[in-house]
């Protein structure tokens, strides 16, 4: 009777006498498991994001090369390949240097002034008032509409350009910021009245916290859209670009450099808005949201 409390003390003895160290040395292989997968699983992703381009290019390369498609309408995408390194080799990077500091300039401008009035009307009703019927009527102008207008204005330099693309980036920043702070839980307002938040409290710990998904998702969205009108901006009036590149191989019956000139732009609106979604994510890391 007397040796199973010894047994049990001994056992107990046993098990303490293991340390914290060894417990979770045992513990950090499990742990680095799910860690392992995750980076698996997202190198899968980024293979899947492939797999649809390049069945297009393969499905492209077959109809040309069979003749169901005729060369002079649709290149083959080979032929696409051989005209892009050619002018690897020559202007294409002043081609693409020229695009992208008017794109950067151009959405810097718009979508800094796009956040400065959304935080204005979101705010303020009264702000709403005054702005908001103009801004709805401005942002229904297409944007090649601007074009004759801004080279009255401004000439056919880099300004009138610029002040285009800043034109197409600000909508979408201007509406995503307003709906972002429009739609900021009234607790959360609550709770900084309850503290006695002074106004610069209540927006740099409310409303900038709570409106930033809102904030990036029209940053991306205007990004998209100065892209698109840099095309109209340099379509028009240009000696380099990308869009001058386009209007260059229509103008010469060369749609191998057309879709060249296509690709490019696809390729640096995805890099661009891939930077965008970087910092998206390092912004908003401590969000706990679904992810599907």
């Amino acid at each position: 009777m007397s040796s199973a409390p010894g047994r049990e003390a001994g056992g107990g003895g046993i098990e303490s006498s293991v340390s914290p160290h060894a417990q979770r040395l045992e513990r950090e292989p499990s742990d680095a498991q799910p860690s392992v997968r995750q980076a698996r699983g997202n190198g899968l992703t980024r293979l899947k994001g492939f797999a649809v381009p390049v069945v297009i290019l393969l499905l492209l390369e077959i109809a040309v090369r069979v003749g169901w498609v005729q060369s002079y309408q649709m290149p083959a995408p080979s032929e696409i390949a051989s005209t892009l390194m050619d002018l690897a080799d020559g202007a294409l990077w002043k081609h693409i240097g020229a695009s992208l500091t008017r794109v950067l300039s151009g959405f810097v401008i718009g979508a800094g002034l796009a956040l400065v009035f959304a935080a204005w009307v979101g705010l303020s009703r009264e702000a709403e008032a005054y702005l908001e019927p103009t801004f709805a009527g401005l942002r229904s102008i297409p944007s090649l509409a601007w074009v004759p207008l801004l080279l009255l204005w401004l000439g056919i330099g880099e300004t009138s350009k610029i002040v285009l693309i800043a034109i197409g980036a600000f909508f979408p920043v201007y509406l995503n910021g307003v709906a972002a702070i429009r739609n900021i839980d009234r607790k959360l307002v609550e709770v900084g009245q309850m503290y006695r938040f002074s106004r610069w409290q209540m927006v740099v710990h409310v409303f900038w916290p709570a409106a930033l998904p809102g904030a990036f998702t029209g940053l991306r969205s205007g990004l998209s859209l100065a892209w698109m009108f840099l095309v109209a901006a340099e379509l028009i009036a240009a000696t380099k670009g990308l869009g001058y590149l386009l209007s260059d191989g229509r103008e010469t019956s060369r749609p191998d450099i057309v879709l060249t000139a296509i690709i490019v732009l696809a390729v640096l609106g995805k890099l661009t808005d891939g930077v965008l979604a970087m910092l998206e994510r390092r912004c908003l890391a401590w969000r706990d949201s679904f992810n599907g």
